[in-house]
């Protein structure tokens, strides 16, 4: 062989080397960015579901909404989602934020993707459907696509087993949800949102659901004219408020039927709120406190509310 071509030879062949060490190099930095970023989530139930994919150890902070699991108070504070404060996230050196479409300001997300972090959008919607696609979509960031896909196999057989417990039953108590937001008006919730969605899959009707979209405030006259049989509130808000009396002396309450009964359902706001991975956990107590399924159903299906 001619001194030309073998050094042709030589090159090609180091050239080709050198490519498929590029390739491979890529395409392990590719997997390597994923499963290591420096993650901060500011929703409940992304946190929840980057905990049920066992990407826990990349989270570097968390919102204030971020309250389950437990194991959430060792993880540094951001804030609350819409009121973020750029400072105090950049100072955590993240990679990426996962966030939904109601994080703010949108200034402070501005300056925190100009600071070249990946601001990384998260779909909410409060269905079924929408959470599968929440979790699809937190599963693609961590690059643990199986064990989202297997994550939403699980929320969907423990769904199948609450909807076959709850068409035993022919109760179909009407519920009122009303979140307290501080020392504003009384909020309550209609269709598109987490309680509705709740309270229907745990067997009820939400008094409201075809009333608005979203949650509004509660007039005297819609209380009553609604007529809810059960008023369901957050274990928290019940506090806030000074306990069951306190509840029913808000508007026309006490004159709805619910009122008249003194029936006032408290739940963990986490679990009834957050619509993450603990759906049908959230869904199967709610139905247990309304005897719409019996305890002994809510323990044979396994959705207890100390799953994850």
């Amino acid at each position: 062989m001619q001194p030309r071509k073998r050094l042709l030879t030589t090159v090609t062949g180091a050239a080709i080397g050198l490519l498929w060490c590029a390739s491979a190099l890529l395409a392990e930095t590719g997997e390597t960015s994923a499963q290591t970023a420096r993650l901060i989530s500011v929703d409940g139930a992304i946190t929840e579901i980057l905990y049920a994919l066992g990407g826990e150890a990349q989270l570097v902070g968390v919102d204030t909404t971020s309250l389950y699991p437990d194991a959430t108070e060792d993880i540094a504070k951001v804030g609350y989602k819409r009121a973020l404060s750029a400072e105090g996230i950049l100072s955590l050196n993240p990679d990426r934020l996962l966030m939904t479409d109601d994080a703010g300001p949108p200034e402070v997300l501005e300056q925190i993707a100009r600071a070249g972090v990946d601001t990384h959008p998260i779909p909410d919607t409060p269905s079924v459907a929408g959470l599968h696609e929440t979790i699809a979509a937190v599963a693609e960031v961590l690059d643990r696509t199986e064990a989202g896909a297997a994550l939403s196999a699980q929320l969907d057989d423990e769904l199948a087993q609450l909807e076959a417990a709850t068409e035993r039953s022919s109760k179909r108590p009407r519920l009122l949800f009303l979140l307290h937001i501080g020392s504003g008006n009384d909020m309550a919730a209609g269709r598109d949102t987490a309680a509705d969605t709740v309270i229907r899959l745990a067997g009820g009707e939400n008094v409201l659901h075809d009333a608005f979209s979203g949650y509004k405030p509660l007039s005297a006259e819609a209380a009553l004219a609604a007529a809810p049989e059960v008023i369901l509130v957050t274990q928290r808000n019940l506090e806030q408020l000074g306990g069951l009396d306190a509840v029913l002396e808000r508007g026309a309450l006490q004159a709805t039927p619910a009122g008249q009964a003194r029936r006032v359902l408290a739940m963990d706001g986490p679990l009834l709120l957050a619509f993450g991975p603990r759906l049908a956990v959230a869904a199967a107590q709610l139905a247990s406190e309304l005897g719409i399924i019996d305890e002994e159903t809510d323990e044979r299906s396994g959705l207890t509310a100390g799953q994850p």
